[in-house]
C-alpha cells in the first residue's frame, strides 16, 4: 500500500506545473544540470578536528585579536560553535553560495501524537511562507515560538536557501556548520551529535542520489546527445549529467536532512539545491511526505510507534523510487547500445560503453553510501526513547530494524541490477574488441599470402640468378682487355662451355650443401651428411625405379 502511494505521488509530479523546479530558468531557457562538484570527504562530518583547513594553507593557533561575536541569529555559526572562524567559513563557501537567493521559500508539515499529518498554518500564511528581508523578523519569531503539545515532529522544507535563513535556523536548532557546508558542497555524510541519553540528539544525513529527466519532461534539455557524438573532450565526468539515446537524462540529486530528537518534539530540516535546475525542489518533497500520511502501511507504523525517525526512514525511500527508474531507463539504453554493436560492428561505439561503464562505477558508489546511509539510520537509536516504557521501545526497535531491512533489501537489489548491466556492458565491449581482432586477423592473413606469393617469386628468382651467375661470371672474365686472355686468341667455346658448366654445378652444390632446409636432403641433417648429398639423391632416385619382386605380401 505505502509503494503505491508513493508512485502515486511520483506521477503527480508530471501534472503539477508549479512543481518543476526549471520553471524559473533564468533566461527562459532548458539547460542541463551542471556537474555536481568532486566532493571533498574530509570535511564531511564534526569528528575532523579541523573543520575546512587544509594544510597547504598557513593559519595560526593564537591570533592577535579575536572579533567579537555577535550574540543573535546573525552571528551564526561563531555565536553557536567558536571553533568556526571566519576564515573557515570563507572556504567552506557556507555562506557565499547563498547570497545570490535573496528570499526563501519554506514549507511546513507537522506529525503528531496520534500519527496523523497535517499543515500548520504559521504567521497566517499556510503551509507555505516566503522569506524575504522584510520577513525575517517574522520568521524568527515562528522558530521561536512554543510548539502544540500534540506536535510529534514538524518538517522544514527550505528551497533556496538564503543566507539569514540559514543563520536563523542554525542558531535555533543549534545545527552543526557540518550539514550545511556538506549540503551546500555535495558531500555525502552521515553523522550523530549532541547525544544526551533519554533526552535527544542531532543526525543528519547528505545523500547524492541519480534521478531521471524523461524527454517529455517539460524541463528536458532540447538537443540530447546522440550515440557515437564526436566528443569534445576526451575527460570522463561522472559527476555531470548523462544524456541517453531517447533523450533522457541522468543527474544526480540531492537529498540532505538534519533531524533534532527530542522528548517533547522533534524537527527534520531538509535542504535543497537551488531551484534554478531540475533537481528535488521542497515543494515536491513536501507533498510526497503529505501522501505518506495518507498511505495505511505506515499509518500503522506510526500508530504503533512515537520514534519520529520512522518519518526519516519514509524520507529515504524517495531516492530509492528514483534510482529505480532510473534503472529502467539505464536497461533501455544498454540494449540499444548492443544492438548497434551487434548490427554494425562500429568500433566508435567503445566509447560510448567505456563512459556508461565509468557512471556505472560511480553509481556503485553511491548505492553504497546510499545502503550505509539506511544502516546508520537503523543503527542510530533515538536517545528520547529511552525514557518510554521497555516493551514500547523494544517494539519500536524491532520495527526500526524490520522496516531498514526492507529497505536495505531494496539497495541490494539495486545493486545487483546494476551489476547486471556492467556486466553486459563487459560482454558488448568483449564482442566489439573481438570483432575488432577477428577484422585484424582476417586483413594479417590477406597480407601473410600476399608475402608468401611475393616470397616464392622471389625464390624462383634467386634460383634463375644462381644458375646464370656462373655463365655470367665467367663471360665477363673472358672479355676482359687482359693479356692472359687477349694474346693469341686461342679461346674456344668448348672451352667456355666447360668451365662454366662445371662452376655453375659446383655453384649449385655448394648452395644445397649449406642450406638446413631443403628437399635434396634430410630435415636438420648434419653437415657431414648434406656434403654427400648428390650421392644420396642419384641412390634415392635408383631405389625408386627399381623393380619390386613379386612376393605374396606384396599381392595380398
Amino acid at each position: 500500500m505505502a509503494i503505491k502511494t508513493l508512485v502515486a505521488a511520483f506521477r503527480v509530479r508530471h501534472d503539477d506545473s508549479e512543481d518543476i523546479a526549471l520553471q524559473n530558468l533564468k533566461d527562459g531557457k532548458t539547460a542541463m544540470p551542471p556537474a555536481v562538484p568532486a566532493p571533498p570527504y574530509r570535511h564531511a562530518a564534526p569528528s575532523g578536528p579541523w573543520p575546512w583547513m587544509d594544510f597547504n594553507i598557513e593559519f595560526t593557533t593564537c591570533p592577535e585579536s579575536t572579533p567579537a561575536i555577535d550574540p543573535s541569529w546573525r552571528g551564526y555559526p561563531q555565536n553557536q560553535f567558536g571553533n568556526w572562524t571566519p576564515d573557515q567559513v570563507g572556504r567552506s563557501k557556507m555562506l557565499e553560495k547563498c547570497l545570490g537567493n535573496t528570499s526563501s521559500t519554506i514549507y511546513w508539515m507537522d506529525v503528531r501524537d496520534d500519527g496523523s499529518f497535517g499543515c500548520p498554518d504559521l504567521g497566517r500564511n499556510g503551509d507555505t511562507m516566503v522569506v524575504g528581508i522584510e520577513h525575517e523578523d517574522g520568521f524568527w519569531d515562528i522558530l521561536r515560538e512554543e510548539r502544540a503539545e500534540n506536535i510529534r515532529v514538524r518538517s522544514i522544507f527550505v528551497d533556496d536557501l538564503s543566507s539569514p535563513v540559514l543563520r536563523m535556523l542554525g542558531t535555533t536548532y543549534n545545527i552543526e556548520p557540518f550539514f550545511f557546508t556538506s549540503s551546500i558542497n555535495w558531500i555525502p555524510s552521515r553523522y550523530q551529535e549532541a547525544l544526551v541519553h533519554k533526552k535527544g540528539d542531532h543526525i543528519t544525513i547528505t545523500l547524492p542520489f541519480v534521478r531521471t529527466l524523461r524527454k517529455n519532461s517539460r524541463s528536458a534539455p532540447t538537443s540530447p546527445t546522440p550515440l557515437s557524438q564526436p566528443p569534445t573532450d576526451n575527460q570522463i565526468n561522472t559527476q555531470a549529467a548523462f544524456p541517453m539515446s531517447d533523450g533522457s537524462t541522468l543527474f544526480i540529486d540531492l537529498l540532505a536532512i538534519h533531524m533534532v530528537r527530542d522528548v517533547k518534539t522533534s524537527t527534520i530540516i531538509s535542504y535543497h539545491p537551488e531551484s534554478t535546475w531540475c533537481r528535488t525542489s521542497a515543494k515536491r518533497l513536501h507533498s510526497l511526505m503529505q501522501l505518506v500520511g495518507d498511505s495505511v502501511y505506515w499509518q500503522k507504523i506510526f500508530d504503533r510507534s512515537k520514534d519520529p525517525t520512522f518519518l526519516f526512514l519514509a524520507i529515504l525511500w524517495y531516492p530509492l523510487y528514483a534510482w529505480d527508474e532510473s534503472f529502467e531507463l539505464l536497461y533501455t539504453h544498454v540494449s540499444e547500445l548492443e544492438s548497434k554493436v551487434l548490427q554494425t560492428n562500429n568500433t566508435e561505439l567503445t566509447r560510448d560503453l567505456h563512459v556508461l561503464q565509468a557512471h556505472l562505477l560511480h553509481y556503485q558508489s553511491l548505492l553504497h553510501n546510499f545502503k550505509v546511509s539506511v544502516q546508520f539510520i537503523a543503527k542510530t537509536h533515538n536517545p528520547a526513547m529511552e525514557s518510554s516504557d521497555i516493551y514500547e521501545l523494544h517494539e519500536s526497535k524491532e520495527l526500526m530494524k524490520t522496516e531498514s531491512e526492507n529497505l536495505i533489501s531494496e539497495i541490494d537489489r539495486l545493486e545487483k541490477r546494476r551489476a547486471i548491466l556492467t556486466n553486459r556492458l563487459k560482454n558488448v565491449m568483449d564482442l566489439a574488441f573481438a570483432t575488432v581482432n577477428l577484422i585484424d586477423s582476417k586483413l594479417t592473413r590477406r597480407l601473410t599470402e600476399a608475402t608468401v606469393r611475393d616470397s616464392a617469386a622471389m625464390k624462383q628468382i634467386s634460383y634463375l640468378t644462381m644458375v646464370f651467375l656462373p655463365a655470367t661470371f665467367l663471360a665477363s672474365v673472358f672479355g676482359m682487355n687482359v693479356e692472359e686472355f687477349s694474346s693469341g686468341g686461342y679461346q674456344t667455346l668448348a672451352h667456355y662451355l666447360e668451365v662454366t658448366l662445371s662452376l655453375t654445378l659446383f655453384t649449385i652444390y655448394v648452395v644445397i650443401t649449406l642450406q638446413a632446409q631443403s628437399s635434396f636432403h634430410a630435415p636438420d641433417a648434419p653437415f657431414l651428411q648434406r656434403t654427400v648429398w648428390p650421392v644420396l639423391t642419384l641412390w634415392k632416385i635408383v631405389y625408386m625405379y627399381k623393380p619390386k619382386d613379386k612376393t605374396v605380401k606384396n599381392i595380398v
